[in-house]
Parts: C-alpha cells; structure tokens; sequence
C-alpha cells in the first residue's frame, strides 16, 4: 500500500487521518462479487463495518446490498442510494420509529431477533396497512473460535432466537397477519479464519431449513450471515481475502433448494485492508525498562486495541522515503534500515488502555515521522468518538 511516493503525498496533511486506498478496495469488492457470482449467491455489505461516503458508493456501484443494524444505518443505505429491496435490518433492539422509518420505506426484509419483535413488527406494520417481510435469525450455537467480545453464535450471547424457542416462533408468525416469512438468518461471529467453522454452520442451516420446511413454512432465503476474517499480519501478502474457498464451502455444504437465494453479510472482508490510520509521532520518550513512541491519533480514532486487544501492524512509513532517496535500488532498501528499537506505542488520551501496541519493533523513531497502523479499514472510523473533546477524524483517498 505505502511506497515513496504515497508517503510523499502525505507531507502536507494534517495528522492523524485515514487513508483510502481506493484501488485496492474496488480490486477487493470485484473478487468477492465475481466469486458470490459464480454461485448466484447474493452480497449484503455490512454497514456497521465501515459508513464512509466513499467506500460505501464504491460498494453499491459494484450491486451489493446493505447490512443495516440500526434505523441510522437504514437511512444513510437509503440515501447513498442503496436499492431499498436490497436493504435488510438487523439488530437485537431495534426501537419502535427505527421498526416504522424502515417500514415506511418498504426495505426488503428485517432479520428478527424474538419472538417479543414479531409482535411489535406486526402491529406497527399493521398499524400502516403493511405486509412487513421477515427472516428469523437463530442462534446455531456454533463456537466460531475468535475473541470472546466478537463471537455472536452461542447460547450464551444476546443475538438470535434460540433453538428451544423456535416452536413459539412458529405459532406466532402463524398468527402475526401482517408479517411474511422470507426464511432463516444466522451469524456465528467475526474474524473467523477457521473456514471448518462455516462448514458447521451449514449444519445447523441445513437442521433448521428443515425443520421449518416440516411444518408447512418454506425458506425463500437462507442468510448465513457472514464473519470471514483477513490477515492483520501481512496487510501486503494477503491483501484480498480468499472469496472463491470461502463461497465454496457454502456452495459444497448447504443443501440450497431451487427455489432459495442464499445471502451473505461481508463487511470486514471487504474493505478492512484498503484502509490505514496515519499519525505522526509526536515525543520519544526512552526510559530503562520501556521505550514509548507518543503519537497524535488514540483510542479515538482506532478503539479496537483498546476495546478488545486488537491487533494492527505499525509501520514508520517516514522510513521508506528516507531510505528510498538513501538507495537508488527501492527493493534493497530494507537491507539499509537500522536495527529494530522495541517501542510501545501509544496515543495522547487520558487512558492506559490507549495503546496500539507492545514491544513492537521499528527502525529509530523520532519526532514528526509518520506511523501508519494498517488495516484498519473496518471498525476503524465508525468507532471514532469525541472524547477528550477530540476533533472529528480526517480522510485522504488514494485519488487524491
């Protein structure tokens, strides 16, 4: 992503800011679609991942719909221009004006998490001479081998309808004159890498396909959701995730009937690459047991290390142009770099969980070198906050 002559670019911007790598995202989103294609399965992009202007109307020029989890989300799908039947809403607490601003907006199904929703769904649909589509999201209780904070499909956590309710679930949509049954929804967790984790998950769809099926209600649609994770380690070597094995194992393991779509939820996979937080060091501060490299983005801009002990690569990328005009060879110029000093590296907020990483190793850091901290292109920006009374983050896109 980063060369001499980005990080040129880079001189006379005001730090910290994201940097979008526009290329590489539309590269990202024309491998998963032709990949989703070649299945005929059907791409929704989850929103809560990354709301930027930008990236959100690359996505939908490229026919994917929206994965939205709140009535805020619904409304900025629908005015980026997001066709409304592409548009579904999830979420475990979706309150009564979210529920009627979708319905007023005719979305093409809500993905509902018990059965208590159902009957608000119902009589606020009713309530406007409205027929509202649904998809039940279960929970599969399915570990899905991640962090604890992001695991979404056991018994223990808050989201879907858990199997022994599913009897009530039926009764109710048989009684609910305002609801359509469009099928079944499942989500078992984020940044899964462990693709035996999605062959699981077929199971379960597979059980509940048919369980419903057996008592006269047919599955139109069959949301597995979606959970695949990218390489935090090597953001350069693996840029694009594998979308081809990944659809596959959907392709190979779901009973998928004629008459059924099946739709996936991506959001991480398809644009956490194309995006780094750009910060500048501000003060070394050596000491006897710690070296720490104070720099001017924190907790604010990126929350995931803090939040969840999320890993992202650092990088002085002010090294590559120091290097870059010390060698005439670009490729050899690593061999030239001093050797590695551990810093931690830290931000400027009043909070010791502010810290993007321990012991990491760079080239001698000073004052003013810019450090970019990769991948951050999903849960980045839309995790941004004011605390500290912070200003409201910054974007510079690669076409700039």
């Amino acid at each position: 992503m980063f060369n001499e002559r980005v990080v040129s670019t880079f001189d006379n911007k005001e730090t910290p800011f994201y940097y979008y790598d526009l290329k590489l995202l539309n590269q990202t989103l024309s491998e998963c679609k032709l990949a989703a294609d070649e299945h005929h399965f059907y791409v929704h992009f989850a929103l809560k991942s990354n709301f930027n202007d930008k990236v959100l109307s690359a996505v939908k020029a490229k026919g994917f719909g929206a994965d939205c989890v709140s009535g805020g989300e619904v409304k900025k799908a629908i005015e980026v221009g997001f066709d409304k039947n592409q548009i579904v809403f999830a979420g475990v607490g979706k309150s009564d004006a979210e529920i009627n601003f979708a319905l007023d907006n005719d979305i093409f199904a809500f993905n509902v998490e018990s059965v208590q929703e159902l009957e608000v769904i119902d009589e606020l649909a009713g309530a406007k001479s409205k027929k509202a589509s649904v998809a039940i999201r279960i929970n599969p209780n399915v570990d899905a081998h991640t962090h604890h904070y992001i695991t979404t499909g056991l018994d223990e956590n808050k989201f879907g309808i858990n199997s022994w309710d599913l009897p009530l679930v039926s009764e109710t949509l048989k009684k609910c004159k305002n609801l359509e049954f469009l099928g079944i929804h499942f989500h078992v967790g984020s940044q899964i890498m462990d693709m035996n984790v999605f062959k699981s998950l077929c199971i379960k769809v597979n059980e509940m396909q048919q369980w419903f099926e057996e008592r006269g209600m047919p599955v139109k649609i069959l949301n597995v959701g979606g959970g695949l994770g990218v390489d935090y380690q090597n953001p350069d070597e693996n840029a694009i995730p594998d979308f081809k094995s990944y659809f596959k194992i959907f392709a190979d393991f779901l009973n998928i009937k004629t008459h059924q779509e099946v739709h996936f939820e991506l959001g991480r996979a398809l644009v956490a690459q194309c995006s780094s937080l750009i910060s500048k060091v501000l003060y070394i501060k050596n000491g006897i047991k710690k070296n720490f490299v104070i720099i001017d983005a924190g907790m604010t801009e990126l929350m995931r290390p803090a939040l969840y002990q999320a890993y992202h690569q650092i990088e002085n990328i002010s090294k590559l142009k120091v290097e870059s005009q010390k060698s005439k060879d670009a490729e050899s110029h690593i061999s030239h770099l001093n050797s590695p000093i551990s810093y931690d590296v830290v931000g400027p907020i009043c909070e010791s969980s502010d810290c993007f990483g321990k012991e990491i190793e760079m080239p001698e850091t000073k004052r003013g070198d810019l450090i970019a901290l990769r991948t951050a292109g999903a849960y980045g920006e839309v995790m941004a906050s004011a605390y500290n009374l912070r200003p409201a983050i910054r974007h510079v896109y690669s076409e700039d």
